[in-house]
C-alpha cells in the first residue's frame, strides 16, 4: 500500500530537530478567521511555521471559483521556500480541526509535485495530550528554493467536470454533512443542495473520537464502493478544504488517483444555469 501519509506524534517528536523536517501549523476557524494565527502565537509545536487557510492556502475570492480558490502558484511557492521547504524536505502539517486544514496543505503540496508531506495524526490535540513540548517562540527558517511541478490530474475545474459528466462513468463524491448534501440547511453558500449524481460520503466519518484517522481496514471498507471504477473519482465539498480529508483517507485506504473539484459547491452554485439536486 506504500508509505503512510500520516505521522504519529511519537515520530514527529523523534524527528522534530531534523534539518529536513518542517512542521506547518494550519489551525484555522471559519467562524473566527483570526483565531488560528492567535493560537499559533500563544503556543505551537517548536519550530512550526504558520500557514493561514485564507491568507496563505487560498487566493482572493472571486465571483466564481469557490470560497477558497488556489493562491498564485509562484507566490505560494516563494512562501514555501521562505519557510525552508524544498524537494528534499518532509512537511508535517497539523491543525485542531480534525485534519481538514492540514489535509488542504497536504493536497496542495502533492498537487505541486511535492510528495514528502504528512498529516500529523490527531493533530494539535494529540501533540499536547501526549505531553510534548509547546512554545510561543517564532522559528527562524533557513530559506530554500521550492520548485513547483504541477500535477494537473489531481485538480478538476468546472468545465472539466461538465465534460466528465457528459461522457459518463465518473463517480462524484460530496464530502459535506448529510443535511447540507440533502439541501435541508446551507450555512455558508447562497443555494442549498448538491451536484446531481453525487454520492454523499461525509468527511467527518474518516476520523474517530480522538480526531485520528480511522484504521486502514475501516477506511478501505468505507471507500470500497470506489474499487473497480474505470475512471478516478472526483471529490468535492463546499470550497475544497474538507474534501481533502476524504482524499487523504482514500490514499490511506489504497484508493489513489482521485481528483479534487476545488471550487466545490460554492463554485457550482455560483452559476445559475447549473442544476441543483436535493434529498438523498
Amino acid at each position: 500500500m506504500g508509505e503512510s501519509n500520516l505521522a504519529t506524534v511519537e515520530w514527529l517528536a523523534e524527528h522534530l530537530s531534523h534539518p529536513l523536517v518542517v512542521v506547518a501549523d494550519c489551525r484555522f476557524d471559519l467562524a473566527q478567521p483570526g483565531a488560528g494565527a492567535l493560537h499559533y502565537r500563544q503556543g505551537h509545536i517548536p519550530g512550526a511555521v504558520y500557514l493561514d487557510l485564507e491568507a496563505d492556502l487560498s487566493g482572493p475570492k472571486q465571483t466564481h471559483g469557490g470560497r477558497h480558490p488556489l493562491p498564485d502558484i509562484q507566490a505560494f511557492s516563494r512562501k514555501l521556500g521562505a519557510a525552508g521547504i524544498d524537494a528534499e524536505v518532509t512537511v508535517v502539517a497539523y491543525d485542531a480541526q480534525q485534519d481538514s486544514n492540514a489535509a488542504r496543505l497536504w493536497w496542495m503540496l502533492r498537487y505541486l509535485g511535492h510528495g514528502r508531506v504528512k498529516v500529523l495524526d490527531g493533530g494539535w490535540t494529540a501533540w499536547v495530550g501526549g505531553g510534548h513540548p509547546v512554545t510561543a517562540a517564532l522559528p527562524v527558517a533557513v530559506p530554500r528554493a521550492f520548485v513547483p511541478r504541477v500535477r494537473p490530474e489531481l485538480l478538476v475545474e468546472l468545465e472539466d467536470l461538465h465534460g466528465r459528466q457528459r461522457r459518463g462513468g465518473v463517480r462524484l463524491i460530496d464530502s459535506r454533512a448529510p443535511e447540507r448534501y440533502r439541501g435541508e440547511v446551507e450555512p455558508l453558500d447562497p443555494v442549498a443542495g448538491h451536484i446531481p449524481g453525487a454520492a454523499n460520503l461525509p468527511w467527518t466519518e474518516n476520523v474517530d473520537k480522538q480526531g485520528k484517522l480511522k484504521p486502514v481496514r475501516a477506511l478501505a471498507e468505507r471507500f470500497g464502493i470506489l474499487r473497480g471504477d474505470e475512471a478516478p473519482p472526483v471529490v468535492y465539498c463546499g470550497s475544497g478544504v474538507t474534501a481533502c480529508v476524504n482524499l487523504l483517507a482514500m490514499e490511506e485506504a489504497g484508493i489513489g488517483g482521485a481528483a479534487l473539484y476545488l471550487g466545490g459547491w460554492s463554485d457550482w452554485c455560483s452559476y445559475p444555469q447549473n442544476p441543483v439536486a436535493k434529498g438523498a
